[in-house]
């Protein structure tokens, strides 16, 4: 059975016309046709998502994330189509929703519990609960208008969660809460997901959505262009969408003195992709063009997380391989058999610089993504070889 279901859902927002709304503004806005123009920030969404499923939404900003949990949420009112939810939802949609700015936190907490529809007894008993979570016991007491955006944060998600609801949506305000709290909520998520709790999360974290959802959706301008396994779905958000408002960038810089030309990602067998897997080889070959003959390049690479983590890197001077000269077109191979990184989605940088290091002749940072596929499953970065023997003391 469906815990959320969305029906040709689209919401559709009025367009007003800039400058002051005088009567010749008014008239040049209609000759001109923009009187009431529309824009539609979901358009057409329709999906379900089982009880006990986590799915995270991924996509540039301004695709239609928040609008999509509003209206789950019933925060906000569709133009077309029908959201609906099976039990008692809880969301955490925007910094301080919910909260009265005048109200201290500890009269905010019964506040927001009575927008949930939360029995005043139900939080009397969980009172303390919340409070020793949020780590906010000496300023429950204090109007909330004085709480930075990481205390509003830890109370708002004290309050969403441990209520019991059967439904959690989360934006992507978590990621204002320090690293010690961000841990906390994430052990409770996987709390909610053994207790058979439906969440739907939204986040630029592409780590965490690969880590902790089933299923992923990819919004792009107000529509729903993908879903499926999460690597899968990243991968492709990575590749098509990157760089459009969110966090995701790639650098490019150098004196060009020699440049990259075709750079192709290989597997086992020599075929051109984007996925690979753990255990498995994984085979770059990097075209270059020399514009005259450069006398002891360094080749270099690094590898980073979706979220920006650095894994490894290493260049041609590390490894012992000294490059004497290039001059003209070449291809340089890089080659990391066995690949011991785990499941998950990467950026490949890649870069040409002197041998003294003061000149980058060409450095494209995270321009290459690609996802590994791990099919023992094991969690963690990158696989150790380890092995075990039991024997006497």
């Amino acid at each position: 059975m469906s815990a959320i279901e969305a029906i040709q859902l689209g919401k559709a927002y009025r367009k007003q016309g800039i400058g002051p709304p005088t009567l010749f503004g008014a008239l040049s806005r209609t000759l001109r046709g923009r009187r009431n123009e529309e824009f539609w920030a979901l358009r057409d969404v329709s999906f379900a998502v089982e009880k006990g499923r986590t799915v995270g939404v991924v996509g540039p900003n301004g695709s239609g994330k928040s609008s999509l949990l509003g209206l789950v949420s019933g925060t906000i009112t569709p133009t077309r189509g029908a959201a609906r939810t099976e039990g008692r939802v809880s969301s955490l949609l925007e910094l301080g929703a919910g909260f009265h700015p005048d109200l201290s936190g500890r009269e905010n907490v019964f506040l927001n519990a009575a927008l949930l529809g939360i029995p005043r007894e139900d939080v009397r008993r969980r009172y303390d609960h919340i409070v020793a979570f949020a780590g906010l016991a000496e300023f429950m007491d204090m109007p909330v208008k004085h709480y930075s955006s990481g205390m509003y944060v830890r109370l708002g998600f004290a309050v969403a969660t441990e209520l019991n609801p059967d439904v959690l949506l989360v934006d992507e305000v978590l990621a204002v809460g320090d690293i010690a709290f961000q841990l906390k909520c994430l052990d409770r998520i996987r709390d909610f997901q053994r207790r058979g709790k439906t969440l739907l999360l939204v986040s630029h974290a592409l780590q965490t959505v690969e880590e902790f959802c089933h299923e992923a959706f990819l919004l792009y301008r107000g529509e729903l262009v993908a879903r499926g396994d999460p690597p899968d779905v990243i991968l492709k958000y990575m590749t098509s969408f990157m760089g459009e408002g969110g966090y995701l960038y790639r650098q490019e810089f150098g004196t060009r003195d020699v440049e990259f030309t075709q750079v192709a990602l290989r597997g086992p067998d020599g075929a051109e992709s984007a996925s690979f897997q753990t255990g498995r080889a994984l085979r770059v070959d990097i075209g270059y063009r020399a514009k005259a003959r450069i006398e002891n390049p360094v080749f270099g690479f690094s590898i980073k997380t979706g979220n920006g983590l650095y894994v490894f890197g290493s260049n041609t001077q590390i490894a012992k391989h000294p490059v004497p000269f290039i001059e003209g077109e070449g291809v340089m191979r890089l080659t990391l058999d066995p690949l011991t990184l785990k499941g998950g989605n990467f950026f490949l940088s890649l870069s040409i610089h002197s041998a003294d290091h003061a000149t980058q002749y060409h450095r494209r940072e995270d321009w290459y993504p690609f996802v590994v596929k791990d099919p023992t499953e094991a969690p963690g970065l990158f696989e150790l070889h380890s092995s075990w023997r039991l024997g006497a003391v």
